[in-house]
């Protein structure tokens, strides 16, 4: 199996790079995001690659890191999520992006992917709830409370609280987030005024 390929630009397609590995041209299928980042033909490069083999066929995938391999492979343990929707979701979000996406259930994010609907959505953040706070840069204490709020776990306060960040127009991750800051600096006992007032601040930095 191929693991990394490092070698020249030779030429770009639509969703590929040919890339020249000592005379030998490569292509390699990867998201717009990546495609975007890599030289000029003519430069060097490196790619993660993500080897698929079939009975008619052998298509390589490349990445810019690890990182987003790994979450290409992620991705496909979703149902209804294949090769082509992956790189879909890695184009409109970056890893970082993605993980935060899912530690905190914002479907929507998720959701702005052409040809991801919804359900695929609804799938990809709950099948992967575990396995993002790893990759996230959200606090853990976050991640638990939009857990507890999707779940109807969540204190009155802290829920009536987000609820009306959410009705200011703010969306449900970034008020979460808010509130979940406004109730680790405030403690248990506080109440949703102080806590909406202590989330705008948080919202406003």
């Amino acid at each position: 199996m191929i693991g990394k390929l490092k070698g020249l630009i030779d030429s770009y397609g639509e969703d590929y790079v040919i890339l020249d590995v000592q005379g030998v041209g490569y292509q390699v299928h990867c998201a717009a995001r990546t495609l975007q980042a890599l030289p000029a033909p003519g430069e060097a490069a490196v790619l993660s690659i993500e080897t698929h083999v079939r009975e008619d066929q052998i298509r390589l995938f490349g990445f810019r890191s690890d990182v987003e391999r790994e979450w290409f492979r992620l991705l496909q343990t979703v149902q209804g999520v294949g090769a082509k929707v992956a790189l879909a979701v890695l184009s409109t979000l970056p890893p970082a992006d993605l993980a935060n996406a899912i530690a905190l259930r914002d479907k929507a994010a998720v959701a702005r992917t052409p040809g991801v609907g919804p359900k695929v959505a609804e799938r990809i953040v709950t099948e992967l709830k575990d396995k993002a706070p790893a990759f996230a840069s959200v606090d853990p204490a976050v991640v638990h409370l939009s857990g507890a709020v999707d779940d109807n776990n969540a204190p009155r306060p802290v829920s009536d609280a987000i609820s009306a960040l959410i009705n200011l127009g703010y969306g449900q991750p970034q008020a979460a987030a808010a509130i979940a800051s406004a109730a680790r600096a405030a403690g248990e006992s506080a109440e949703t005024a102080q806590l909406i007032r202590l989330g705008l601040k948080e919202l406003a930095k």
